[in-house]
């Protein structure tokens, strides 16, 4: 017997087609967006507001998918991993971060990576596929339910190269910052990015005030060409006029993230290089010691070392912190995601 198809693939324009279609009033589309996504509904008998005889049609025609808990890892400094199951079997893992004040979650875009990049370990696993817009806004849903707390911020870092999944990437932000949908402001959306010019650009003009990082890792075109093979293709000199041009169109600043590897680029060179490489754009730099994972030589400057770069690069550019590592005994930190490798 064929499945269902699963109504949480239909994006609210998706939805109110579906209601033309059935004849339904149109604010109906709006009341079953947010069933799906606000009230977390996992049956069509639960829509109350709808009405029995609708709730009947839309069983008969459709699921409502969820995502499949595989495994969850919990640190002892609160941070906790979560390895989904989807349909198909692909297995994609978000992240739980909370702090005072803050509660993050950071989700995968893609099923595994094709970049190559050295210094994370999701590119041991390649690409297996991307996310539809629903796996990717399903995780803050799904990571929500289990910690039964109010998810504040939501970072997509995980997994994937979200600009290679572009328009899938940009309707899960609509759905997670819709007012019928899991209601985060925009501000409190991050989209992070090995460097994609032409989609940093058309990032740009996204109307919502969703934010932007890019993982830099190096200040110059050799050393970034070793560790993340995209530089080959998109150079600092071509990133870096698309970064400007996003700072610019959007009047806010970018977050450049800087894993800090012992020997590699951590040189004195390169805190002169890198504050001259962002002099003029509007940017927060933050730095973040290597998360060590299997099978990799590369390892973490020694702690006073991250800290006398940061020092020194801090009078050079108006805003460096640096992150401290969460997660990283579970395999859930910074460049740790790995989906099946990680089981």
């Amino acid at each position: 017997m064929t499945r269902k198809p699963d109504i949480k693939s239909l994006t609210l324009s998706g939805l109110e087609e579906l209601t033309r279609e059935m004849n339904w009033e149109s604010y109906r589309a709006r009341q079953l967006f947010s069933w799906l996504w606000q009230k977390d509904a996992t049956g069509f008998d639960a829509m109350t507001n709808l009405g029995k005889d609708r709730c009947r049609q839309l069983a008969d025609r459709f699921r409502i998918g969820k995502l499949v808990q595989d495994s969850v890892l919990r640190d002892e400094d609160g941070t906790t991993k979560f390895s989904w199951r989807l349909d198909d079997g692909a297995v994609v893992e978000s992240v739980y971060i909370p702090e005072p004040g803050r509660k993050t979650v950071c989700i995968s875009t893609q099923v595994g990576c094709g970049l190559g990049c050295e210094l994370c370990y999701t590119a041991k696993a390649g690409l297996e596929r991307d996310l539809g817009w629903h796996e990717i806004a399903g995780q803050v849903q799904a990571v929500q339910q289990r910690v039964e707390d109010r998810v504040t911020n939501v970072v997509l870092m995980g997994m994937g190269e979200p600009f290679l999944n572009y328009e899938p990437v940009l309707e899960a932000v609509r759905a997670v910052n819709s007012d019928f949908g899991i209601n985060i402001g925009a501000r409190r959306i991050t989209v992070s990015t090995a460097g994609i010019p032409d989609r940093i650009r058309d990032y740009a003009r996204f109307p919502l005030q969703s934010k932007l990082a890019v993982s830099l890792n190096a200040s110059d075109d050799e050393t970034r060409n070793r560790l993340m093979p995209i530089n080959r293709t998109h150079q600092l000199e071509e990133l870096m006029s698309a970064v400007r041009e996003f700072t610019r169109v959007k009047g806010k600043r970018v977050t450049f993230e800087y894993v800090l590897l012992d020997g590699i680029n951590n040189r004195r060179k390169d805190i002169h290089q890198l504050a001259k490489l962002l002099r003029d754009v509007p940017c927060k730099v933050n730095l973040i010691p290597f998360n060590r994972f299997p099978d990799t030589s590369l390892r973490p400057p020694p702690p006073a070392d991250v800290e006398r770069f940061a020092k020194s690069l801090y009078p050079l550019l108006p805003a460096v912190t640096v992150r401290r590592s969460r997660g990283s005994a579970i395999l859930a930190g910074c460049g740790q995601l790995a989906g099946r490798i990680n089981r």
